[in-house]
């Protein structure tokens, strides 16, 4: 228990130079992107004074060093500053827009996860079949359409011609459980196709792998029963490559919902980001992607510590 305490410090302070690092990227790619926030807030009438005293302001005309160094000290209290166009804090805007946001990446996961998984084990267990190409084939399909184009087909479909769900919008779960769901459901289906195509593809070559093995060669030779071998002895050895499969789509599901709220008009975090980015809004845009790098790590931080979980044997061989 005390080596697995300290890999997990290990872990947990290995994080700091990657945060690091990427505060840094993002940090000059915004400031090296044209575009003056003063000049936007103040319009194109104003004078080159009026400008440059916004710009004082706003600490604008401080060398890039300092500026970053004033926002690092800031983001170590848990303040990323205040938005240039919005009367609130970063952190509070960031956290009025994260509801939508976590409602929609859980309903997308978990839609990529109830399509994938036993599409992949059905996949598996007809291995060289048709059923087993066609799954390959419209997974195939699945990675390669872009989720904005996919979103304006459902909507399409099932917004307007059919007319069984919302084109747009949202409703907060204080609203009622469906009336919830029935916004998220085309976003989410939207957003999850993508990370379904690839865990079914995962879990496919996972359980391949696993069904060579002597020992299930073994079980069926003893009589066990396929349902027992697949899901009790295969699935369970596949699931580590599929648990990091999982882990690292459900962090490119928090960065994809940027489009995926724009399109459907989903007031999260994504739909601030692209306002942001709009206006030049230096702290907004700084802030939510280190919030989102932060959230990114430490799902792949949990994903990690499940392996020991999952599979004691890895936690052994960790210490």
């Amino acid at each position: 228990m005390k080596d697995y305490l300290m890999y997990l410090i290990k872990r947990i302070l290995s994080l700091i130079p990657v945060l690091f690092v990427v505060s840094i990227i993002v940090f000059l790619i915004i400031h090296i992107t044209p575009g003056d926030p003063a000049t936007i807030m103040l319009g194109e009438d104003a004078t080159t004074e009026q400008i440059e005293e916004l710009r004082e302001d706003l600490g604008l005309n401080l060398p890039l060093p300092q500026q970053y160094l004033n926002w690092v000290i800031g983001a170590l209290q848990v303040d990323l500053g205040s938005s240039y166009f919005m009367d609130e804090s970063v952190t509070s805007s960031i956290m009025g827009h994260l509801s939508p946001t976590i409602s929609l990446t859980i309903i997308s996961q978990l839609v990529a996860l109830v399509i994938a998984i036993p599409a992949g084990i059905f996949a598996a267990r007809r291995r060289g079949t048709i059923a087993d190409q066609s799954v390959m084939g419209v997974s195939l399909l699945g990675m390669s359409v872009p989720n904005f184009i996919l979103g304006l087909l459902t909507m399409l479909v099932f917004g307007v011609i059919l007319r069984w769900l919302p084109v747009a919008g949202y409703a907060p779960l204080n609203t009622g459980l469906w009336n919830h769901l029935q916004y998220l459901i085309l976003p989410a289906v939207s957003l999850g196709t993508l990370q379904a195509a690839l865990i079914t593809r995962i879990t496919r070559s996972s359980m391949l792998e696993v069904l060579n093995n002597n020992y299930i060669k073994s079980a069926r030779a003893k009589g066990v029963k396929e349902r027992q071998i697949i899901y009790f002895h295969v699935f369970r050895n596949a699931f580590l490559p599929i648990l990091t499969v999982i882990g690292q789509t459900f962090g490119g599901l928090i960065a994809g919902a940027v489009i995926t709220e724009t399109i459907f008009n989903i007031p999260g975090i994504g739909q601030l980001t692209i306002n942001s980015i709009e206006r030049r809004d230096y702290p907004m845009i700084q802030g939510i992607i280190f919030f989102v790098a932060i959230a990114y790590v430490l799902i792949n931080l949990i994903v990690d510590l499940l392996y020991g979980v999952v599979n004691p044997r890895v936690r052994l061989d960790r210490k």
